[in-house]
This record gives C-alpha cells, structure tokens and sequence, in this order.
C-alpha cells in the first residue's frame, strides 16, 4: 500500500532531482571519470616507461595548456587527452625518418649518454630509417577504466538512488 505521504515525497524527490541536482551530480561524476583517466594515462606512461619526458607526462593533466579537456553530455560529453604533437607517434609507433629518407640529422647534443634535443643546436646525430614500436599507453588506459567504470557507475547509482529517493 502507497501512503499519500510516501507519493508526495517521492514525487518531490523526483522533481529536486530533476531541477538540475543531478545533472550537477552527474557532471561532478563525469570529471571524476575523466580525471581518473587521465591519472590512468598517467600511471601507463611511466609503468610502460615511455620515455624521459616531462611534457607528454604533465600534459596529461586538466589544468595544463596541452591537455584537451572538455566536459558535457547530452549535454554531458567528456573528452580528454593531449595536444602534445607526438603523442601519437609515441603511442602508435613511428618511422624514425619520413618515407623515401634512409637517415635524417637531429639537432641536439649528448649530456653523458642522454641525447638532449635542441632545434637550435649546430651539433646532433644522424638517425637510420628503423621502426619505432608503439608503447600503446593509451589503449592500455583505456582498458583499465573499460574494467573499472561498471564498479564506479553501480556505486555511484546506488549512491544517486539512496540520496535521491530515501
């Protein structure tokens, strides 16, 4: 048996929920998601051991210049990632030189046996044509989240149902 009481508490719930509460709600839980992406993309950089570089690392940060980050659906859409131009290449794997080239200069110089890259520099090395294998640090972050959204989303439901309709 309903009790009137009961009808009109949940209706008002629905409608609290509706007045842009859990819109709100579900923007905050959408930057979760891409915040913890990003700390994902983060953590599968350094564990693959991508490579010495602190932009590709730092860009993959919210606040950062190079960082894309975007939030809304329906009017919520979440899109992160990075600007950084190499990115890609890192990820995917690469031709050390462009097609039809055998060797290509690369301005720079060594600090011990770390080569440093400097476009103004009058000194470099020379790089043979070889293939440079993917690190795919973004399919793997992608995998780990595809196993961890259907916990969050369930608790997060679960939370949503209880403050909304308790």
């Amino acid at each position: 048996m309903i009790e009137s009481d009961d009808m009109k508490n949940f209706f008002s719930k629905c409608s609290s929920a509706g007045n842009g509460d859990f819109k709100r709600a579900l923007n905050t839980f959408l930057e979760g998601i891409g915040l913890e992406f990003l700390r994902v993309i983060q953590d599968e950089i350094i564990r693959l051991k991508v490579m010495d570089t602190r932009l590709l690392l730092s860009s993959f940060h919210k606040s950062d210049s190079n960082g894309v980050w975007e939030l809304s659906e329906g009017n919520l859409t979440l899109e992160v990632g990075t600007n950084v131009e190499y990115a890609s290449y890192v990820n995917d794997g690469h031709w050390t030189c462009g097609k039809g080239e055998k060797m290509r200069f690369v301005p720079g110089h060594w600090n011990g046996n770390r080569f440093i890259y400097d476009p103004s520099a009058k000194t470099g090395m020379m790089l043979k044509q070889k293939w440079v294998e993917g690190r795919h640090f973004w399919e793997s972050g992608i995998k780990i989240m595809e196993k961890m959204i259907p916990g969050l989303l369930d608790a997060k439901v679960q939370q949503w149902m209880e403050s909304y309709f308790r």
